[in-house]
């Protein structure tokens, strides 16, 4: 999918475990690790504002389009 979900990247930034984010967002660790590790499907408005939220953060900090042909460049 050419959506690249960047969260492992402001957890390291704010210093805050997967835990944590999920505890403050109000969602399951499970779900949250399909959301951080590209499986999803889809996310909720409320689900991107709460994680926008929590790590003080724009949508563009967690979410980015990436060409295919540049994801395949790199595996």
């Amino acid at each position: 999918m050419p959506i690249v979900v960047d969260i492992d990247v402001m957890l390291a930034k704010r210093k805050m475990s997967v835990g944590e984010l999920a505890d403050r967002v109000g969602i399951t660790p499970a779900n949250l690790a399909v959301l951080k590790n590209g499986r999803a499907k889809a996310v909720r408005f409320a689900t991107l504002s709460a994680l926008c939220e929590v790590l003080e953060c724009q949508p563009g900090d967690l979410l980015r389009w990436e060409p295919a042909e540049m994801r395949d460049a790199f595996t």
